[in-house]
């Protein structure tokens, strides 16, 4: 592993598992004073979206973000069947077991609240708490599950890859729907680590196109509607938690939650809700968590 080369930021490691690199971010390399706490970032995002927050909460967490197979710095994969969440999840217990971790928390937005859940259902033994925000994983029948599905995978396809520099990303973003909504340092951590450095000196998106619109396209993979399944299997304290001005289904995060035992937490702000306050977001994890 080597480290950030700013004050405070996070060490960078990766293993190998089905072939593929899986890289992750460890706020807290070296600590053992605090309690591991494992998060998983949203579809097309990256483990370091998460640094604002984990430095926030550094004193308490040792932060430990996974780059999802296909994103961030671990391999990519644009094959359907190789982007299962619980091939995903797989990857993040074999992360924790390289980094000794034999008990932690979880914290997943969207995506990665669904590769949580997974990961809770196949190791209870080893996760202490699961925090959920607006995790994919859904009950209803697949026409019903896929009705935006379409929609989405095309939006993603059509994502512009390449660059010129990470300001001009970083403009465009901020300026329009969803992303404009997230908080100044939140969208600067994504650019930052959600984009690579191209030898023309242009850069170019971790997670291609392909790769998050399949994901979007359920169809071939072990996706929403089987990790809806595996909710049952998840015996740690969890919270569900939703955003207010979500544009998903409502009911998905109800269902969720009365497998689960307890009630929806409700926060103002939309999808990306976490990323929008991280003050706000701290004062989450630490009641949820802590």
């Amino acid at each position: 592993m080597s480290g950030n080369d700013d004050s405070g930021g996070p060490a960078a490691g990766h293993v190998v598992r089905d072939g593929l690199r899986i890289a992750f971010l460890d706020w807290g390399a070296g600590r053992f004073d605090a309690e591991p706490l494992v998060v998983l970032h949203p579809n097309g995002f990256c483990a370091g979206f998460f640094d604002p927050l984990a430095r926030r909460i550094g004193d308490q967490f040792r932060v430990v973000g996974v780059d999802l197979r296909g994103h961030g710095s671990s391999d990519r994969v644009v094959d359907q069947r190789r982007l299962g969440n619980d091939d995903m999840a797989t990857d993040v217990l074999a992360v924790a077991d390289h980094l000794g971790l034999d008990r932690f928390s979880l914290l997943g937005h969207s995506l990665g609240g669904g590769v949580s859940i997974e990961t809770a259902a196949a190791a209870p033994e080893r996760v202490s708490a699961v925090m959920l925000c607006e995790a994919i994983a859904v009950g209803r029948f697949e026409a019903d599950v896929e009705g935006g599905a379409p929609s989405l995978a095309v939006t993603a396809r059509r994502r512009r890859p390449v660059w010129p520099d990470r300001a001009t990303v970083r403009a465009s973003y901020g300026s329009r729907p969803p992303l404009d909504a997230l908080a100044p340092e939140a969208l600067a951590a994504y650019v930052r680590w959600g984009f690579v450095d191209r030898d023309d000196g242009q850069v170019e998106l971790a997670c291609a196109p392909e790769t998050e619109a399949g994901i979007f396209d359920s169809r071939s993979r072990h996706g929403p509607l089987q990790t809806f399944q595996r909710l049952g299997g998840v015996s740690a304290p969890t919270s569900v938690l939703a955003g207010t001005l979500t544009d998903l289904a409502a009911a998905w995060f109800v269902e969720q939650a009365e497998i689960l035992g307890t009630e929806v937490v409700w926060v103002e702000g939309g999808h990306f809700f976490l990323f929008e306050d991280i003050d706000r977001a701290e004062g989450l994890v630490r009641f949820h968590l802590g």
